[in-house]
């Protein structure tokens, strides 16, 4: 017996839902196939997780700009009639109630539209009235999150059902107005549907009066309101005289508690950002002088209000503090700074930091300087001096002075120490002075003990006088201390680097190198460049970084190739170059084909860098390696394994780089194996063939090459050979006409 399957929890669908609505983000097209998957879940009987999440889903997919109008008519018409079963239930959830009336309002315009065009399909005009009706009578008794929702689908349908000023980008959702509609329309009477909609705008302009302490309601209103003024000039003298009319500070008669405070606050900032949006678009407008009037006079208002800490103290209060009048307030001087008194150090040893103490505050003796961060330190140090005042500045070092002068004169006075020095042969068998005894010279001849060692023969001694260093003549003015005078101080020599740590080291040095660009943003203005000589960095931007390092990978190793049979041997033994231009030319083409389609102009520049230094060794006669070659082919290799139908940056890669070669061109022969790709290998050539003289020729071999090889490409390679090769057409006709065979085939031959 089969085992029953297990139905997934609400959790465990959620997060699938939750999956599936992350891939219609990153590909809106999949909404539609979605949507149609889980218009089931809106059914009254579904769980109520399941059914917030489905009406989430359509509000945001209904509302979503990235979808075109073809796309959203598609998308909107089918799920009219699951609209009107989010809405209708009376005892409906607050959420899935406000989630459908913001669909509701999404989707109002786009059937609108569609209704206008095809008056053929009464049915979702009459399931789009009912949605309509029952927002509007549910509206009054909701809860404060649906009626902030329903305010927003009335705003809708006022744009929808006024004359629009014809200023608004179409497929906005705002370009749906009153004089799109026929006047002979089946369904749609322009007159009832622009007098329902001013009555729409009295009852939300209502609002306004009604509802003036509940400042969620007012904001909401306020905030569509900018919209109308903007887009429905008949709407303008309605909303401006309800909005003079209105008084923000209602709430400041009550006590004026913190929510109270929070509340007016934010209705007076709403207030005054639709007034001034509206004199921003219409300062010549009749109603503009008492706009403005209205804009200062809550200004004022609001600094009253809410500025009380910022207020100097009335006179009252000054008189009571005892400073008298407060416009003839007198400062009194600011005391003088006492002088700077130094302490002399006590008897006894002392640290260097006792030298250089200045303070007798026993905290700050102790405290360890070390912990504050170097760069803060010298910051403190730099901002300490240049306020210092000269005459403290003084007193603190000739007291610093004369602590090191009193210490150097309490210490002990200390025997200078002799030392010894170096005589000749008939010095050391002179006498010995005897004052000299205690220096470590004893006159003990007894303690003598000649060495035993076995002499040394002829050779031993020729050897070893050919390899002592140069005997120096002597100095004809020596000093007295020349026997004391130090000979030159050498370095050691460096350890030889082998070819392993150096290319360990070479690789290090091109990380780093390539490490700014994560940091460095790209210019906001981009200049033309100069050429191949211009200056490789002039600015600390990521385009003055990248030509530095081109620069570096092909000019870097620039004349130093002189043993270039050792490195291609090392190459050929399968031991790695010692180049750090290879390494840099390998991290510049991991860099550009990670986002090839952005850095084009990095593989170009790179390109015409190579291209330049082959023509400098060509021309030095360096017989160093060519690198241009290489490295474009290698890119193109790189460009074609990712390349689509719509990448047109080949065309400009292959246009911009300063030379063109068959096998480089005939890496487009392979984008005709593939029928989507055809076009663009085809285009490209023709553009060379157009705007590149001397490519053409060899742009028209390689279009016959893919004539004679591809079988889809041949079309458009013969219409292109028979324009731009006038005796392609002639040869065409000849091999078409020879008996037996395929013409390509005698064309060939």
């Amino acid at each position: 017996m089969a085992s029953p399957v297990k139905t997934p929890s609400i959790s465990e669908q959620i997060q699938q839902l939750s999956a599936a609505r992350k891939m219609a983000l990153e590909n809106p097209t999949f909404f539609k196939q979605i949507i149609q998957g889980i218009l089931p879940l809106t059914a009254p009987s579904t769980p109520v997780e399941l059914r917030r999440w489905a009406a989430d889903f359509i509000a945001e997919a209904l509302a979503c700009p990235a979808l075109r109008t073809k796309d959203k008519d598609e998308l909107t018409l089918p799920i009219v009639d699951a609209l009107w079963s989010l809405v209708e239930a009376p005892d409906q959830d607050p959420l899935v109630l406000k989630a459908g009336i913001m669909a509701a309002a999404s989707a109002y315009p786009v059937v609108v539209r569609w209704i206008i065009g095809n008056a053929y399909h009464p049915a979702a005009w009459e399931a789009m009235s009912a949605i309509k009706s029952k927002i509007l009578s549910v509206w009054e008794g909701a809860l404060t999150p649906v009626k902030l929702c329903c305010i927003k689908f009335v705003q809708r349908v006022i744009l929808a059902q006024t004359a629009s000023n014809g200023t608004e980008p179409k497929h906005s959702g705002l370009d749906v107005n009153l004089t799109m509609i026929p006047p002979n329309h089946n369904l749609l009477d322009p007159r009832l549907l622009e007098a329902e909609a001013i009555g729409l705008l009295d009852r939300m302009l209502g609002g306004l009066q009604d509802n003036s302490s509940d400042a969620l309601i007012v904001d909401a209103t306020l905030n569509t309101l900018a919209i109308l003024v903007r887009s429905r000039p008949a709407t303008f003298s309605r909303i401006t005289n309800a909005v003079l009319n209105f008084n923000p500070m209602k709430l400041a008669n009550s006590p004026m508690t913190p929510k109270n405070k929070v509340l007016v606050k934010s209705m007076m900032k709403t207030t005054q950002v639709l007034l001034k949006h509206v004199l921003m678009r219409d300062s010549h407008n009749p109603l503009a002088p008492r706009l403005s009037q209205y804009w200062d006079r809550l200004q004022r208002s609001r600094l009253e209000m809410f500025d009380e800490a910022n207020r100097k103290r009335a006179l009252p209060e000054q008189a009571a503090a005892g400073y008298g009048d407060v416009k003839r307030q007198k400062t009194e001087a600011a005391a003088p700074q006492p002088p700077l008194r130094i302490q002399p150090l006590a008897p006894g040893p002392h640290t260097l930091a006792e030298v250089f103490s200045l303070t007798n505050n026993t905290g700050l003796q102790g405290f360890d300087v070390t912990l504050v961060p170097a760069p803060l330190t010298a910051r403190i140090n730099v901002r300490t001096l240049a306020s210092l005042d000269q005459g403290q500045l003084d007193l603190a070092i000739n007291g610093v002075r004369d602590r090191l002068i009193a210490l150097y004169a309490a210490a002990p006075a200390v025997a200078p120490v002799p030392v010894p020095v170096p005589a000749t042969a008939t010095a050391q068998q002179a006498s010995v002075n005897a004052e000299t005894v205690a220096l470590g010279v004893e006159e003990d001849d007894d303690a003598y003990e000649p060495d035993f060692y076995a002499a040394e023969d002829t050779e031993q001694i020729l050897n070893k006088l050919d390899n002592a260093p140069p005997e120096e003549p002597p100095e004809q003015n020596a000093g007295p201390d020349s026997a004391l005078a130090l000979g030159p101080f050498r370095l050691p020599p460096p350890p030889v680097l082998n070819p392993d740590t150096a290319v360990k080291v070479s690789q290090v040095t091109a990380m780093r190198i390539f490490g700014p660009l994560s940091g460095l943003e790209d210019p906001l203005v981009r200049k033309p460049k100069a050429g191949l000589n211009r200056l490789a960095a002039n600015s600390h931007d990521r385009d003055s970084w990248l030509t530095l390092i081109t620069r570096l990978a092909t000019r870097s190793t620039m004349g130093l190739e002189d043993d270039i049979k050792t490195e291609a041997d090392a190459t050929a033994l399968g031991r790695p170059q010692m180049s750090l231009g290879n390494l840099i030319r390998e991290m510049l083409f991991n860099y550009v084909l990670e986002d090839w389609r952005r850095r084009i102009e990095v593989a170009v520049a790179w390109c015409c860098e190579e291209w330049y230094n082959d023509q400098l060794t060509k021309r030095e006669g360096l017989g160093a390696p060519l690198n241009y070659e290489r490295c474009a082919l290698r890119l193109m290799d790189g460009f074609l394994s990712y390349i689509t139908a719509q990448d047109k940056v080949l065309t400009r890669f292959l246009s911009e780089i300063p030379q063109l070669s068959r096998e480089l061109l005939g890496r487009l022969k392979g984008l005709c194996s593939d029928p989507t790709t055809v076009q663009l290998a085809m285009t490209s050539l023709l553009y060379l063939v157009m705007m590149k003289p001397p490519a053409r020729e060899l742009a028209l071999d390689t279009v016959y090459e893919i004539w004679v090889e591809y079988e889809d490409a041949r079309p458009l390679a013969e219409k292109y050979l028979h324009r731009w090769r006038p005796g392609f057409a002639e040869a065409h006709a000849a091999a078409d006409g020879a008996p037996g065979g395929n013409g390509s085939q005698a064309m060939t031959a």
